[in-house]
C-alpha cells in the first residue's frame, strides 16, 4: 500500500472540490469550471464532475440564477444591474428574462428606497443634484425610466419635460 507523504496532503477529486464550493453557496456552471481549473483539476475531470454534480440536482444554473437574482433585489440593485452580472456568470438571454420575471419586486419602489438611505428624505436642491442622483440610480442599475419616475417624483414634477 502507496503511503502519503505526512506534509503532502493527497488531492481531491474534482467532484469533491466542486461539492465543497456548492455546500458554501450556489455556483454557476461557469463559477465552478473557473474555480476547479484555477485549482488544478483537467479539464475533462472538470466536466465530468459538473455533469455528476447537476444530474444530482447539486448543481442547477437555474437555481443559481433565481438566488443570485433574490440577493441582488433585496441588495437594492436594479435589473439592468442583475441581468448583467446574470450574464458574466454565462447564462442565456432567455433564462435571466424568466429569472427576473419571476423577481417579485417593485423597481420603483426599490429605487425610491436606495434614494432615500443615499440621500435622505431631502428635495434635490437644483437640476445638479437630480442628475448626481439619477447617476446613482442608473449605477445601481436601474433603468431610465425608472429613474425619472423617481427623481422627478421626489420633486412633485411630472417629468414630462426634456431635462
Amino acid at each position: 500500500m502507496a503511503r502519503r507523504s505526512p506534509d503532502k496532503p493527497a488531492k481531491r477529486s474534482a467532484y469533491d472540490q466542486a461539492l465543497g464550493l456548492l455546500t458554501r453557496r450556489e455556483h454557476s456552471t461557469r463559477e465552478l469550471k473557473t474555480k476547479l481549473r484555477a485549482g488544478g483539476q483537467a479539464g475533462a475531470a472538470t466536466d465530468a464532475a459538473i455533469e455528476r454534480l447537476q444530474a444530482q440536482r447539486y448543481q442547477d444554473d437555474e437555481r443559481f440564477a433565481a438566488s443570485l437574482a433574490r440577493r441582488r433585489a433585496a441588495q437594492g440593485y436594479g435589473p439592468l444591474r442583475i441581468r448583467a452580472e446574470l450574464k458574466s456568470h454565462g447564462l442565456g438571454d432567455a433564462a435571466i428574462r424568466a429569472v427576473l420575471a419571476e423577481i417579485d419586486t417593485d423597481w420603483v419602489e426599490s429605487a425610491a428606497a436606495q434614494l432615500r438611505r443615499h440621500v435622505g428624505t431631502d428635495a434635490p436642491a437644483d437640476a445638479a443634484e437630480r442628475a448626481r442622483r439619477a447617476a446613482f440610480l442608473l449605477r445601481r442599475g436601474f433603468d431610465a425610466a425608472t429613474v425619472r419616475a423617481v427623481t422627478h417624483a421626489e420633486t412633485g414634477d411630472p417629468g414630462l419635460g426634456l431635462d
